[in-house]
């Protein structure tokens, strides 16, 4: 028997044995028992009639006998009389008052009845007392670890699931390799790697690399959240990474895996709270078991995380995490593969390249790439084809980078108007800088599709990981094109759908200025960035690093570099006004227009015949009249262009 079970037994042994004694007690005055001869006697002296006294006789009935009762002067008095009809008789021929009760069901049951609801709720306190015993680290049994053992019935993923980051995966089969040949690497003085963290931005496969480490390793692999770890109550977590530990420790040789590991391992001594944070608590404990007093031979630590820049320290050093291993977004190659591994099960059409898929995705990550199949298959489906085609990968590519088509809005035909200039202003832009400057248009359109009421979609040739700062002025040119060509077809008039572009430029321009240094007045100097702290407690006293003087440098630097920017684009629409007008007239017609049909305008040829997907009038009202200015988009969000801002040079 458990000890909780012997435990239980016991109090409510204890608690029997109180009522049973309480019961007692209470009736520690006994009744006195006369004979059936003495009764007959005071009854038949009068002693007992109505007439004489108040005293009222209970008869309880029985198959055999009559339990009569009666109190006389503050005295209860028993008598066991036989069940005949004598008995009546006698108490009626001498006026005795007297009523008759059922069999009793017996003591016990009577017993029962009272105190059963009493039983219950002490059974319910104890068992609340219990779980909120805080002895031997429990907390509402808070204090054992939620780490899930993967059982051998679980589907697998393998190594042949993971493709597009060959180095990473590399550097977890060596791992493996340690926990099936240890002797090998003993040999030569080596040891196993205590930890392996996995970084890198969000999608990129960490999870799924650590999902194969266990399929393939071959030992015992347990698996928590970061998040598991802290709870309301104090010294739960550091409960917690106790008792994974040991469950290690039992299975060992095993493989711990922590998954978005920042959530309990970031830098102690952040934000406003002290020493006594529970999450610092747990975060002390996780260093100890990982290399403290007491070694963890046979457990390997795997974490995963996305923010390695908010990780204490302490966490982070050779003897903990021994290895880093950075799981980045994959190139054309690791593209394609990871698409051949998500379309296995999917029937493709005989026009499809993934290789021409994967040129098309640059910057995806792997669930990019999984979400774009899947996009792909579905709109499949719904034009009731067999096999996904080429079509579809265009459509979902599309609907991933752009959003989905807001079909049922419907706009004025001056808002389409306004729209459809300031899409082709960015569009003749980027067409007409020189070639390498900004990336090629892809496509361009006038119909809603997520928050924005057009976008200019542009595609890289390959993979870029930095530009130069003709690329930087090339970008701001384009998002400046778009105002520009609204003020050019409506005398000066500004509107607001024009909002997020300038915002995007502003904070371009500035990057330029303050961290590239891409400015010839301040020189290779970076201004305003101090060492990464993102927590509210460093940032609240955080001096600026320059003077007023160099602020406003930087700013006239800013000012310099937008308007110069200006300047240039509005020469190039000016100089071209033709082909821009030519351009938004196509918009307006098409609503969208390719990369081949944008340079075929642009050089002056006519477009072939155009048949709409569907009436225009479904989507943009003719008859209705604006409600803002005319060159306003209609929205109170900025509108984005589709133009992407990238956040490090």
């Amino acid at each position: 028997m458990k000890q909780q079970t012997k435990t239980l037994l016991v109090w409510l042994g204890l608690i029997v044995a109180v009522l049973v004694l309480a019961n007692l007690l209470s009736n520690s005055q006994k009744p006195e028992q006369i004979t059936y001869s003495q009764f007959r006697e005071q009854v038949v002296n009068q002693e007992l009639s109505a007439k004489e006294s108040s005293i009222s006789v209970d008869l309880e009935v029985h198959s055999s006998h009559v339990n009569v009762s009666y109190e006389n002067e503050g005295q209860e008095i028993q008598v066991v009389a036989p069940a005949t009809d004598d008995l009546y008789k006698l108490l009626e021929d001498n006026d005795v008052q007297y009523k008759v009760e059922p069999e009793d069901d017996g003591m016990f049951f009577q017993f029962a009845l009272m105190w059963l609801p009493v039983l219950l709720i002490v059974a319910v306190m104890i068992m609340f007392m219990r779980q909120m015993q805080a002895g031997g680290g429990k907390a509402m049994s808070f204090g054992k670890s939620k780490a899930r053992l993967l059982n051998e019935h679980q589907q697998k993923v393998t190594f042949k699931d993971v493709a597009g980051i060959e180095e990473a995966r590399e550097e977890v089969e060596e791992i493996i390799d340690f926990l099936r040949d240890t002797r090998k690497y003993m040999r030569v003085g080596g040891r196993i790697p205590k930890g392996v963290l996995l970084m890198g931005p969000p999608g990129t496969g960490k999870t799924l690399l650590a999902r194969a480490i266990a399929g393939e390793a071959g030992v015992a692999f347990f698996s928590i959240s970061g998040s598991d770890f802290v709870e309301m109550f104090v010294g739960v977590g550091a409960s917690r990474v106790r008792d994974l530990f040991e469950q290690g420790k039992k299975n060992a040789p095993c493989i711990i895996f922590i998954d978005e590991i920042d959530a309990v391992g970031r830098h102690r001594g952040a934000g406003l709270g002290g020493g006594h944070d529970e999450r610092e608590q747990t975060l002390n404990q996780l260093l100890v078991e990982m290399d403290g007093f007491e070694g963890n031979d046979g457990v390997i630590l795997v974490a995963a995380t996305n923010r390695p820049d908010v990780l204490d320290p302490a966490l982070l050093r050779p003897g903990r995490f021994d290895r880093r291993i950075v799981v980045g977004l994959p190139d054309v190659r690791g593209r394609e593969a990871i698409l051949g591994v998500h379309t296995r099960k999917v029937p493709l059409g005989d026009d499809v390249d993934l290789g021409t898929v994967a040129r098309g995705t640059p910057g995806f990550s792997g669930a990019d790439l999984e979400n774009l199949v899947n996009e792909a298959a579905l709109n499949a489906a719904r034009c009731n084809r067999d096999r996904v085609t080429h079509d579809d990968f265009d459509h979902a590519r599309d609907k991933v980078m752009m959003g989905a088509e807001r079909k049922s809005m419907r706009i004025s035909a001056e808002e389409k108007r306004t729209t459809a200039w300031h899409e082709a202003g960015h569009t003749l832009v980027a067409a007409l800088l020189p070639k390498g400057v900004v990336d090629p248009i892809h496509k361009v359109t006038i119909i809603p599709r997520g928050r924005a009421l057009g976008l200019t979609h542009f595609l890289p040739e390959q993979d870029k990981l930095s530009f130069d700062q003709n690329n930087a002025e090339g970008r701001i040119a384009v998002l400046l094109g778009g105002r520009i060509a609204e003020e050019l077809e409506f005398e000066g008039l500004k509107s607001t759908g024009a909002g997020n572009d300038l915002a995007r430029c502003s904070e371009l321009a500035r990057k330029m200025v303050c961290e590239w240094g891409m400015s010839e007045r301040l020189g290779p100097i970076t201004f305003g960035k101090e060492d990464s702290e993102p927590f509210l407690g460093r940032d609240i006293n955080r001096q600026a690093n320059y003077s007023e003087a160099t602020a406003q440098a930087i700013d006239d630097e800013v000012h310099r570099i937008v308007t110069s920017q200006y300047k240039r684009a509005r020469s190039l629409l000016e100089d071209n006004y033709d082909a821009l007008r030519r351009v938004s007239e196509a918009l307006i017609e098409r609503e969208v227009l390719t990369a081949e049909e944008v340079r075929k305008l642009i050089a002056g040829h006519q477009l072939g015949p155009f048949e709409p997907r569907e009436p225009l009038g479904s989507r943009f009202d003719e008859s209705s009249t604006p409600t803002a200015s005319p060159s306003g988009s209609g929205l109170d969000t900025p509108r984005p262009t589709g133009f992407p801002v990238p956040d490090a040079g």
